[in-house]
């Protein structure tokens, strides 16, 4: 196991500073230690005791071959995803979350292989026998989807676990894991539900400093991917989902509950 970050260096990282008063969801108040100045203060003994439980999983889950998906399109969270899932040879999505990235993730593969597509044509020299335009056409193409799908390239299955640094920018990822019934661990700060989460870990998810402690404690304590499982994967995505039949329609409607709780988080 990783070492866990002390009291001293979360509150240097400010990750005790939750939202204003009126913004609280009543769900935090059992992580919630104090009301400073209008200002929730989060009880950083309950988030390092949380914080380890969320190691813990996180080791387990990806020692049995599972991947981890790290998910942070805030600008104050992308870099730290990135480097988190690139340091454990993991998968992240740091520019925009795509509806259906899980759900519907039979078509997010056919669309990661046009990119696949795009570069095999100018490895093989196709593109000189283009015209300028297609060539640039193809190029913006290839530049927008790796924009989107650039981290979960490689990405041959579901993931087995999901680390989410803010509930409510990230709802939409947080509501299509809960449907597939995927473990999610995620940053809580004051103003979320803990609830929709496996594995809440109360901390300001605005702080640079905060979600960066406690995105790299996780990113320590999950067994980095080898080469060799990067390339089974590749191949197994290729053969299980680029040439799949089209899925049935579902005749039954989404939760309810999924469905308000996806809409109040956009409030």
């Amino acid at each position: 196991m990783a070492n866990l970050p002390s009291v001293e260096e979360l509150l240097s990282a400010g990750a005790h500073f939750g939202h204003q008063a009126q913004r609280w969801n009543p769900k935090m108040k059992p992580y919630i230690l104090a009301k400073k100045n209008d200002i929730y203060v989060i009880n950083l003994d309950k988030t390092i005791k949380l914080l380890e439980e969320a190691g813990k999983v996180a080791a387990r889950i990806s020692s049995e071959g599972k991947s981890v998906l790290f998910v942070g399109t805030k600008p104050t969270a992308r870099a730290i995803v990135e480097d988190a899932a690139k340091k454990t040879n993991h998968f992240f999505v740091s520019n925009r979350w795509l509806g259906g990235m899980l759900t519907n993730f039979q078509t997010v593969r056919k669309s990661i292989k046009q990119i696949d597509k795009i570069d095999q044509m100018e490895s093989e020299g196709l593109f000189k026998v283009l015209s300028k335009k297609e060539v640039l056409d193809k190029t913006r193409l290839r530049e927008k989807m790796l924009g989107v799908f650039g981290g979960i390239r490689e990405m041959a299955t579901l993931p087995g676990l999901l680390v989410v640094t803010d509930l409510h920018h990230e709802h939409i990822a947080v509501a299509e894991a809960r449907r597939l019934h995927i473990p999610i661990i995620g940053i809580c700060d004051t103003n979320v539900d803990p609830t929709l989460v496996d594995y809440p870990v109360p901390a300001n998810d605005d702080a640079v400093k905060s979600i960066k402690l406690i995105v790299d404690y996780i990113a320590d304590n999950v067994t980095a991917r080898s080469e060799v499982a990067k390339n089974a994967d590749a191949e197994s995505a290729a053969k299980k989902y680029d040439d799949a039949p089209a899925p049935r329609k579902r005749s039954s409607r989404p939760r309810k509950s999924e469905d308000k709780s996806a809409k109040s988080e956009e409030k």
